[in-house]
């Protein structure tokens, strides 16, 4: 625990100015950040009597070993600055919001020529309409059911399409009219565009006036004695409303706004925020978090305008966003939300009428939220507590292992020889910080050798950034530590435990990498797998957890995470391998430019029987690279004749491959 008078600046260091800091903990890992109007007074406040501290913010003081600052011109850039660095650091003291699960949206991919509409889950990609998030995917799927009927918009996969394409029949959907079927050429491409822009002004809240056209065609139909076309107009429009009705109208003036509300206790936060677009919920969405940092509501509601917009641009900003209570820069706040919709946005709490009844329906989200949440953590808390303490009972640790490493080797019968590095901490998986390795110092199968190269190179990075920060010297004539795998930032934290998939050998080979390299306060264990032993360092027997033990059931799963990760990487890099063939082998050739020569010469053999002078009629290859291809694939072997996989037969150069033999020609790209 640090001395925070130890790193406080000088008196009259700090600029009197806006800007943006960071506190950093003894391995140089940023634990906060925060802006302020004026860093001096802000700055200042967390440097006095320890006692008159909020008990978080004096965690965080205590836990860090040193604070730097950046100034700004304006409070906005204070806001950009400080919503850029918790997103790159991701400081344990700031509050953080992360959806309680991962909501899916309505989404027409606008970017392709044939726009196709889908549920998404994830980040959003350019070029892409999204309308949600939605509660539920069957909720989406059974709007644009009864949509497609009034628009029908393309809805399969693009090897579907392809399909269609190719045997030039349409999918059942285009059979029973809820595609208009442009893989087959029924409309053009411009036609269906039409459809899928009028798909997305109908879901944007646009709905009057289309379905007055439809309603004025229907009786144009039945004025001129067209009577089955007039049913069928009068279908589209009850399958239209019956799709607005799934959201019910919760403001009369048609307004375009999101309400954000928020429920907190002592310890923990959820925010809730229904997204209304014309008047209805058109989506809705919720956060919880732990509260590390003191902050009160208004501050909870900047960081969920922070976390909600950080990344939005254009229309997926609304014209208004109604909050429970303004956050402290309202000024600032406004600015950063118009500049991210290239328009005014008002930012404001309701008072009175329908806004503020919504408003109230949304804070109740919120408390049903937090509480079915503190429901289910409140056993998964106690399970993780007493799994840690478990473990460090039964390895004789001076305290609870919070963050643990786990090391695996993989390999298949000594080729492709690959590590894993896994990290849990308080008990919980931190994929952000996983690594791999490639065996480097020799080749074939050895686990133990492999178990100590990894082991070593992950604990030099360590040493490697403390000799950085002068934490550490090393002895005359030792090694400067220059390994260059991971990255640094993540490397200088170093475990209490770190655990090894094996028995005694590897436990041991992990041992002497560490105190050979003067590690002497990181714990190891292995863990078998035959019988779940638990082995230390030294010792002749096992440690044998009971099969209830919630220690044991947590070693496991940091074991099989890291069998999986380790695994996982391993047949990426055989797969690569298999597939790799003489083109791969030119410098400077991309994918772009082999596909460019193999679709133009139909196969490798072909382009290996070519002259320079025709490889340089390939768009993109110049001579030089012409030469060096030439060159390239005189050197090299020549492959094996491609085999249709389905059937045995060997198939000639000069007949098209079936797909049963792309895996077999893969080889030869």
């Amino acid at each position: 625990m640090a001395d925070p008078s130890s790193y406080r600046p000088e008196p009259g260091q700090i600029p009197d100015s806006p800007g943006v800091y960071k506190f950093r903990d003894e391995h140089r890992r940023v634990i906060y950040v925060g802006k302020a109007k004026s860093l001096r007074q802000r700055l200042a406040s967390y440097f006095q009597d320890i006692a008159n501290l909020h008990p978080r913010t004096a965690t965080m003081v205590t836990t860090a070993a040193s604070v730097e600052w950046t100034v700004v011109s304006t409070e906005v850039e204070a806001l950009q600055l400080e919503y850029s660095w918790i997103k790159e650091f991701d400081p344990r003291f700031n509050v953080k919001y992360r959806d309680d699960k991962s909501y899916p949206s309505l989404a027409v991919t606008m970017n392709e020529q044939y726009p196709r509409v889908q549920v998404m889950r994830g980040p959003k990609k350019k070029g892409v309409r999204y309308f949600g998030p939605y509660g539920h995917a069957w909720a989406i799927r059974e709007t644009v059911d009864l949509m497609l009927r009034v628009f029908p918009v393309r809805t399969c996969s693009a090897g579907v399409f392809k399909r269609s394409a190719q045997i030039g029949r349409p999918c059942l959907l285009g059979y029973i009219g809820k595609c208009s079927a442009p893989c087959v050429g029924r409309v053009t491409p411009e036609e269906h565009r039409e459809l899928a822009e009028d798909f997305c002004d109908f879901m944007a809240g646009r709905t009057g006036t289309y379905l007055t056209r439809l309603e004025q065609r229907m009786h144009e139909a039945a004025e001129e004695m067209e009577y089955e076309k007039a049913a069928r107009l009068r279908d589209d429009i009850g399958a239209l409303r019956r799709a607005m009705e799934k959201n019910a109208v919760v403001l009369a003036d048609a307004t375009d706004a999101d309400l954000i509300a928020v429920a907190e206790d002592e310890l923990e936060a959820a925010v809730q925020i229904f997204h209304v677009r014309g008047g209805r919920v058109r989506g809705q969405r919720g956060w919880v978090t732990d509260k590390v940092e003191a902050v009160d509501t208004a501050g909870l509601v900047e960081h969920a305008l922070q976390q909600l917009y950080g990344e939005e641009k254009g229309e997926a900003v609304p014209k208004e966003v109604l909050v429970p209570v303004l956050p402290e820069d309202t000024g600032a706040l406004g600015q950063w939300l118009a500049g991210r919709r290239g328009s005014n946005v008002s930012l404001r709490v309701p008072q009175r009428g329908d806004k503020k009844a919504l408003m109230e329906t949304v804070h109740r989200n919120a408390q049903q939220s937090l509480a079915l949440h503190k429901t289910k953590r409140a056993s998964d808390l106690t399970t993780r507590s007493r799994a840690l303490e478990e473990i460090a009972e039964a390895l004789e640790l001076d305290g609870a292992p919070l963050r643990i490493e786990c090391f695996d080797i993989s390999h298949l019968q000594g080729d492709d020889v690959v590590a894993s590095m896994v990290v849990f901490e308080d008990g919980l998986a931190r994929k952000s910080e996983y690594r791999r390795f490639q065996i480097k110092s020799f080749e074939g199968q050895d686990d133990v050798r492999s178990m100590h190269e990894v082991v070593s190179r992950r604990f030099r990075r360590y040493l490697q950034e403390k000799l950085k920060t002068g934490e550490w010297s090393p002895e005359d004539g030792e090694d400067p530590l220059t390994e260059d795998d991971g990255r640094p930032r993540r490397f200088a934290y170093p475990p209490q435990l770190v655990v090894v998939d094996g028995g005694q050998p590897q436990v041991a080979a992990a041992k002497r990498a560490l105190e050979e390299l003067g590690i002497d306060d990181v714990a190891v264990c292995g863990l078998a797998k035959r019988l779940e032993e638990v082995w230390l360092p030294g010792e002749d027997d096992p440690v044998v957890l009971p099969r209830t033990s919630e220690g044991l059931y947590l070693l496991q799963r940091v074991r099989d995470e890291a069998h999986r990760f380790a695994i996982q990487y391993q047949r990426n890099k055989r797969g690569k391998r298999l597939k790799s063939g003489p083109l791969d082998e030119v410098p400077g050739l991309g994918e772009s430019r082999k596909q460019a020569l193999v679709k133009h010469f139909g196969s490798v053999k072909k382009l290996r029987q070519a002259t320079i002078d025709q490889i340089c009629e390939v768009p993109g290859i110049g001579r030089k690279t012409a030469e060096t291809v030439a060159a390239a694939l005189a050197q090299a072997p020549p492959a094996g004749p491609a085999v249709n996989t389905a059937t045995g037969e060997i198939m000639e150069d000069e007949t098209p491959a079936p797909a049963g033999a792309a895996s077999e020609r893969g080889t030869e790209l």
